[in-house]
């Protein structure tokens, strides 16, 4: 999977057009372009800005397109010692259990499928 297409999964996962994923960024909406096209390869700053606006995005899957050797999950753990969290936390500091609102299975040929669970 190229760079490009790994930054267009995230846009995907993440409801995000290019020009909206670079103002979160801090980045200027043609750099997006550009990498996105092809054109250009991204920056170290520019990576460097992905991930620390997504840290749950695996910064080896992000730069080399290998997938963590421990399952499917594409989350950045070097951090901390302790398994993600089954819980979010809410605007006021409370804490509600987390629904599943999409599943990913990436394949070693490059490819993904997109899993969307029905609506209750």
């Amino acid at each position: 999977m190229l760079i490009q297409e790994r930054l267009q999964l995230i846009l995907k996962m993440h409801n995000l057009t290019p020009s909206a994923f670079a103002d979160q960024i801090g980045v200027q909406r043609s750099n997006v372009s550009h990498v996105i096209s092809g054109r250009n390869k991204p920056s170290l700053d520019f990576l460097e800005k992905i991930l620390k606006t997504y840290p749950r995005v695996n910064a080896n899957w992000l730069v080399t397109g290998v997938m963590p050797k421990d399952g499917f999950e594409v989350v950045n753990n070097a951090k901390s010692n302790h398994p993600p969290q089954d819980t979010k936390e809410n605007k006021v500091g409370i804490t509600d259990k987390k629904d599943v609102v999409k599943i990913i299975e990436f394949y070693n040929d490059g490819t993904f499928k997109l899993y969307f669970p029905s609506s209750k």
